[in-house]
């Protein structure tokens, strides 16, 4: 068996620290997801029987593609050290599918933006009508919670006397400028979303690059092996 050349040995070891972070990535990914299905404040989004949809599967799906990737990452780190062809090929296997996922992800994100933005407004004003029928304390917690993260107070965007207790804590002047939460959820998917098709375009890429080299260093390891 031949040894590998000084450029399929940059090949092996570029290989293994981009698993590594990709494993390192995955593991955070995977720690995210949990933390927000687990979370006090964002637990009760799934317990009710109005959960948003979009949200719990969002979280779901991060949970799932934590996993994919810490298994993806571990082949490939693995494959790349012990130069094992069969974990290579396993490894390049599993960044096709997340690859295609990605895709379909992305195509199904962007033609059904508005439909997200619906149906997250819709779930905010359940939350806020049931709230102000009932003040159940998982709804306050829920209201406080979106309302915090999105810097607006209600559905018109007055911090009214009876809202001070969800909405966040601003000075007098800045109350008077605060969003309506319908109109801040709009504008987040406006103006963030040419940045998470910028994220996910860098991370499809990155992904090609490492199914070219996976198969690159798996021919080369397949060649040296036949040499006698």
């Amino acid at each position: 068996m031949a040894a590998l050349s000084g450029g399929e040995m940059c090949i092996k070891y570029l290989m293994f620290a981009f698993n590594l972070v990709f494993w390192l990535a995955g593991t955070a990914v995977f720690g995210i997801g949990l933390w927000l299905r687990l979370d006090p404040t964002t637990k009760g989004l799934f317990e009710g029987p109005d959960s948003p949809y979009v949200f719990y599967t969002g979280v779901y799906i991060l949970i799932g593609a934590g996993a994919l990737m810490m298994v993806v990452g571990f082949l490939g780190c693995c494959g790349a050290i012990q130069e094992s062809p069969c974990m290579l090929g396993l490894f390049f296997f599993f960044l096709l599918i997340i690859f295609a996922v990605e895709v379909a992800a992305g195509i199904w994100g962007f033609s059904n933006q508005s439909k997200v933005v619906n149906d997250i407004s819709s779930f905010y004003m359940l939350t806020y009508n049931n709230y102000k029928q009932n003040g159940a304390a998982h709804l306050k917690d829920t209201l406080t919670m979106i309302q915090s993260g999105l810097n607006c107070c209600g559905p018109n965007g007055m911090i009214a006397e009876t809202e001070k207790d969800t909405c966040p804590r601003v000075e007098p002047i800045e109350a008077l400028l605060i969003k309506s939460c319908p109109d801040a959820i709009d504008e987040v998917f406006d103006s963030k979303l040419h940045i998470i098709g910028g994220v996910g375009i860098t991370i499809g890429v990155v992904m090609v690059f490492g199914m070219i080299f996976s198969m690159l260093l798996c021919c080369a390891i397949r060649k040296s092996r036949e040499v006698v």
